[in-house]
């Protein structure tokens, strides 16, 4: 079984039966499961995002605060978890309007188990690998972060593939300095290469060579 401990579903559905048959098939397959009657519950209960969280399975309609209501909740908190959607009749029109605003999928009611155990296996798999891009990015940061301002410029200008002739040029100081502050660069972001220092300035920010 592919699925892993440490991941929860967090079900968010006001309808208590529907709620039980969710927990009832995601259990049978190994998932944890955790559920709430109400978006706001959802809310109340994490300020920041669960450290477990694998997926989240909402109700895109629900009396008091709606499931896009919480995903746009969500996204003004800095969330972006994957959203697996419930929709039921004439709702399809609202899904696209969620998956537009990165939820991971949407299932109309009624559905085949299955299609939910395979678009909540897809959710998680999404969560596992932006919680990788975020651990890589975040390492990347922190390397970078030794470095000093001017430090910084030379490493943009070496990572862009310049020599440090023209980097001197470019900032105005010695090729010598250059060379130093090359060296210092390499040491404490720990890269053996122009390419490297490129590969983790370009995983701290994508748009960091522009």
């Amino acid at each position: 079984m592919s699925q892993t401990d440490d991941c929860v579903i967090h079900v968010v559905d006001d309808d208590a039966a529907f709620r039980r048959s969710l927990v009832f098939l995601l259990e049978s397959v190994g998932w944890r499961v955790q559920v709430y009657a109400a978006a706001e519950a959802f809310l109340a209960a994490h300020e920041r995002p669960p450290a477990d969280l694998g997926c989240l399975v909402l109700d895109i309609r629900m009396p008091t605060m709606s499931g896009l209501e919480l995903q746009q909740a969500l996204h003004a908190r800095g969330w972006q978890p994957p959203i697996v959607f419930i929709t039921g009749h004439g709702d399809v029109e609202l899904a696209v309007q969620a998956m537009k605003h990165g939820a991971s999928d949407f299932l109309q009611k009624p559905f085949r188990d299955q299609a939910l155990l395979d678009a909540v296996a897809a959710a998680v798999r999404r969560c596992a690998e932006d919680r990788a891009r975020n651990a890589q990015r975040d390492a990347a940061l922190a390397l970078l972060d030794r470095l000093s301002p001017r430090e910084r410029e030379v490493a943009r200008l070496v990572a862009r593939g310049l020599p440090n002739k023209v980097v001197a040029r470019e900032l105005d100081i010695s090729e010598k300095t250059v060379h130093v502050h090359r060296q210092h660069v390499m040491e404490k972001t720990e890269v053996g290469s122009a390419a490297e220092l490129a590969r983790l300035m370009l995983r701290a920010d994508s748009a960091a060579l522009d």
